[in-house]
């Protein structure tokens, strides 16, 4: 019982990557949006299964919340345009990209589909949901634990 404890302990209420890249001269549609997907940390550096970038991509670009169905159809045809390979982009996998960006808050799904959250900018979901929200209760927890080591270490 007490394994069971540490076990759940031991699971990150949260996880949040970033990472800084060149600065965005020159790239345009997709691979824009590929490199914002690697600096959010929704896709890993070298990672030939980018599904998630065509998913917000087409979100994105669409005029008004796009039906998973919709979604997915676009994405395949997108993927196809780029000359990319169609792996990867079922349904399922579609459907479990689309709960990452809602975990950062850059989609919400409305009754008509899924679109950019609260229809707003990205520099203000940005500021809102992910600097102030995410990282911010993110930071003062790992500043909790730097306290509390700090402290234990002059404990005897």
């Amino acid at each position: 019982m007490s394994l069971m404890k540490r076990v759940a302990r031991e699971l990150p209420l949260a996880e949040f990557t970033l990472r800084k890249y060149e600065k965005p001269f020159g790239l345009e549609g997709r691979e824009l949006t590929r490199k914002l997907c690697l600096s959010l940390g929704l896709l890993q550096p070298g990672d030939s299964r980018d599904g998630v970038v065509d998913v917000l991509h087409s979100i994105l670009h669409s005029k008004g919340p796009l039906p998973l169905e919709q979604l997915t159809s676009e994405v395949i045809n997108s993927r196809k345009k780029a000359g990319l390979d169609a792996a990867g982009i079922a349904p399922s996998n579609v459907r479990r990209h689309l709960r990452r960006l809602r975990s950062l808050y850059l989609i919400d799904r409305t009754p008509q589909g899924y679109r950019v959250h609260e229809g707003a900018s990205l520099p203000q979901l940005f500021d809102e949901k992910i600097e102030q929200f995410v990282l911010k209760a993110t930071t003062q927890r790992v500043k909790e634990y730097i306290v509390a080591v700090e402290q234990a270490r002059f404990v005897k």
